[in-house]
C-alpha cells in the first residue's frame, strides 16, 4: 500500500509542476465549479482553482508526502498498526490538497477541519498519557481557529457569496469583519503568539509526522490562506498586527530552542521561527516572498526531521542532545544530511535557505520598519544559527555519550533514500524557485552596514552557539544563577503553562461552582426535577380522581354546589 501511494504522489507532483510552470508562464488560471444543489434560488457549490500558485504548493506537498511515506516504511518497521498510520497519513494529504485548490470558505472549511481532527489522530497514535494531553492541546488551540472559520463564513454571507476569491482585494472585504477572523483562524493553525505552545507539543506524534507537519502541511495552512487574502490586508492595521506578532514569534522560538535539550523540540522551535519570518513578511505586503520560503523551507525541514528522525531510531529512541556525540563516526550520512539541512535553515551562502531568507531579511530591511522590529529580526537571525550550531556541535564533535554506540548505523536503504533526494532540493530548490517566480531581479538599495548585518549576525551567532557548549563541557552552568530568566526565556515565555494551567483551573472552579450552585441546587429544584416532582403530584392526583370511589365524588359534589351557591 505504501508503495502504490507513493508512486501515485509522486506522479501528481510531477503533474502539478509542469502544470505550474506552464500556468506561471502563460498567466492561466482555470476555476472550476458544479452545482451541487438548488432549492428556491439559494444554490450549494463545490469550486476549485488551479493557478501556478496553488499547483505549485501542491506539487511540494506531493513530493514531500512521497518521500515521508516511503521514509515510513523503515521508521515505522515492526509497527502493528502501520496499515492504519498510513491511511491516516493518506488523509492528512488530502485534507491539505483539499485546502489548497479551495477559493471557497465552506470548502476550505472540510479541508481545514480535516486536518485538525486527523493531526489529532496522529499526534496520540502511541497512545499513552503524554501523547494524549498534547493530542487535546493541539486539537483544543486549533478548535479556536475552526470557529473563527465558521464565523466568517457567517459573516461572508453580507459579501453575496462565499467564494472569497472574487472578493479579495476589494473595498468590500477590506473593511469586513472576515479579515480579523480570518487572521485569527491563520494564527492558530501557524501557532503565532499567542497559539504557541501546541507546536512543540505536537511533537509527541512520530517522526515520519513531524517531516510531514512542519515542512509542507498543517503549520503552513494558515500561512497560505494569508497568501491568499494578502490584497485585502494591505494598508490596514492587520498587516501591522502581523508584522509584530511575525517578528516576536520568531523572537520568541529562537530564544526557547536555545535552552531546550529535546531534539526534535529544537527542530519544532526553528519551524516556529520560519513561521514567524512568513508572517513577518506578509505583514510588510510581501506574500510572493512568503510563499518563496514557506516552499524552500519545506524541502530543508522535511529533509531535517527526518535525519532527526533516522538519528533517534538508532540510539534508542533517545531525544536528549546530551546523550549523543560524535556521531559523524557512526551515522556519516544522516549527520552529513542532519547539517546540510540545518546550514540552509541557517542561509548560508548558495544553500536553498540563502535565497529565501536572505532576500526577506534585506526587503525588510530596505521597509518601514521599526526599531523594535529590526532588532527582533536581527537578534533572532542570531539566535537560529546559534541553536543550529549547538545541534552540529552535540552531533559531530562533542563527546560520545552513547552506551549503545555498536548498534548505531545509519545502512537503512528505505530511511537513507528519501533523506537523499530531498537534500538536493536542499541545495539547488531556492536558486531554480528564484529563477522561475522572479525573472526580473529585486532592486535592493542597503547602506553597507546594512548589508553585512545578517552576515555578521549569522557569524556572531553560530560562534556564540559552538564555543558556549565547549565551554559548558568543562565549567559549571551559569544559567544556574539566573535560574528564574532562564526557565522564562527556555518556556516560551511561559506560553506552554498558560495554555494548559493557565486556562484548566479556572474552567474546571466554574464547572464545579456551577455543578454545586446550579445544577444540584437550584436549578435541581427549580428545573428539570422540581418539574417531575410537580407532575408525579399531579397525575397522583388524578389517579385518586379516577378510582370511583363514593366519596371523592360527594367532595366533589359539594365543592360544586358550594361554588354555585357563591354565585347566587
Amino acid at each position: 500500500m505504501a508503495e502504490s501511494s507513493m508512486v501515485f504522489l509522486l506522479s501528481v507532483a510531477c503533474l502539478s509542476i509542469g502544470c505550474s510552470l506552464t500556468f506561471l508562464k502563460s498567466g492561466l488560471c482555470y476555476y472550476m465549479e458544479w452545482e451541487l444543489v438548488s432549492y428556491n434560488g439559494v444554490s450549494i457549490e463545490m469550486s476549485l482553482i488551479f493557478d501556478w500558485m496553488s499547483l505549485m504548493f501542491m506539487s511540494f506537498v506531493c513530493l514531500i508526502s512521497s518521500m515521508v511515506l516511503f521514509y515510513s516504511g523503515g521508521y515505522m518497521m515492526g509497527d502493528p498498526n502501520i496499515s492504519r498510520f498510513l491511511y491516516i497519513v493518506l488523509g492528512f494529504v488530502a485534507s491539505m490538497l483539499f485546502l489548497i485548490l479551495s477559493p471557497n470558505l465552506i470548502s476550505i472549511l472540510l479541508g481545514w477541519d480535516g486536518l485538525g481532527l486527523v493531526s489529532y489522530a496522529l499526534v496520540i497514535y502511541y497512545q499513552n498519557e503524554k501523547s494524549a494531553s498534547a493530542g487535546m492541546l493541539t486539537a483544543l488551540s486549533n478548535r479556536v481557529g475552526d470557529v473563527a472559520i465558521l464565523l466568517s463564513i457567517g459573516v461572508m454571507m453580507d459579501l453575496g457569496g462565499w467564494n472569497f476569491i472574487f472578493s479579495v482585494g476589494s473595498d468590500s472585504l477590506k473593511g469586513s469583519l472576515v479579515l480579523w477572523l480570518i487572521v485569527v483562524a491563520a494564527m492558530t493553525k501557524s501557532a503565532q503568539i499567542p497559539f504557541s505552545a501546541w507546536l512543540p507539543a505536537a511533537m509527541a506524534a512520530p517522526t515520519p509526522v513531524s517531516a510531514l507537519v512542519h515542512s509542507s502541511t498543517l503549520v503552513t495552512a494558515g500561512i497560505y490562506l494569508l497568501i491568499r487574502f494578502s490584497p485585502s490586508l494591505i494598508g490596514t492595521i492587520i498587516s501591522d498586527i502581523l508584522l509584530l506578532v511575525g517578528c516576536m514569534t520568531m523572537f520568541m522560538a529562537g530564544l526557547g530552542a536555545n535552552f531546550e535539550t529535546d531534539f526534535k523540540k529544537i527542530i519544532a522551535l526553528s519551524t516556529l521561527s520560519q513561521l514567524g519570518v512568513m508572517v513577518s513578511i506578509l505583514g510588510m505586503g510581501w506574500a510572493i516572498l512568503a510563499f518563496f520560503h514557506l516552499l524552500t523551507h519545506a524541502l530543508f525541514k522535511a529533509l531535517l526531521f527526518m535525519c532527526a528522525g533516522s538519528i533517534i531510531h538508532n540510539v534508542s529512541g533517545s531525544q536528549d542532545i546530551r546523550t549523543m556525540g560524535s556521531l559523524v563516526s557512526l551515522m556519516p550520512l544522516s549527520t552529513t544530511l542532519l547539517n546540510l539541512a540545518n546550514l540552509s535553515l541557517c542561509g548560508i551562502p548558495f544553500l536553498a535557505g540563502f535565497y529565501s531568507k536572505d532576500l526577506i531579511l534585506e526587503v525588510a530591511f530596505m521597509g518601514p520598519l521599526n526599531i523594535i522590529c529590526l532588532f527582533m529580526y536581527a537578534v533572532a537571525t542570531g539566535l537560529t544559527v546559534s541553536y543550529s550550531f549547538r545541534v552540529l556541535y552535540y552531533s559531530v564533535s562533542g563527546p560520545m555519550n552513547m552506551g549503545c554506540a555498536s548498534s548505531v548505523s545509519d545502512e537503512d536503504v528505505l530511511m537513507t533514500s528519501p533523506m537523499i533526494i530531498l537534500s538536493f532540493g536542499a541545495v539547488v530548490s531556492g536558486a531554480v524557485l528564484s529563477w522561475l517566480i522572479f525573472p526580473v531581479n529585486f532592486m535592493i538599495c542597503l547602506s553597507p552596514m546594512f548589508k553585512m548585518l545578517v552576515l555578521l549576525v549569522t557569524i556572531i551567532g553560530g560562534y556564540i552557539g559552538y564555543t558556549l557548549n565547549m565551554v559548558a563541557e568543562n565549567c559549571g552552568l551559569k544559567s544556574l544563577g539566573l535560574y528564574g530568566i532562564s526557565v522564562y526565556a527556555g518556556s516560551m515565555w511561559f506560553l506552554p503553562f498558560l495554555s494548559t494551567l493557565g486556562v484548566s483551573p479556572g474552567s474546571l472552579r466554574l464547572g464545579f461552582f456551577y455543578h454545586q450552585v446550579f445544577d444540584s441546587g437550584w436549578s435541581e429544584y427549580s428545573g428539570g426535577q422540581g418539574l417531575y416532582y410537580i407532575l408525579s403530584n399531579l397525575s397522583k392526583v388524578l389517579q385518586v380522581m379516577q378510582e370511583n370511589s363514593i366519596k371523592v365524588y360527594l367532595l366533589m359534589m359539594l365543592v360544586w354546589s358550594a361554588g354555585l351557591l357563591s354565585m347566587f
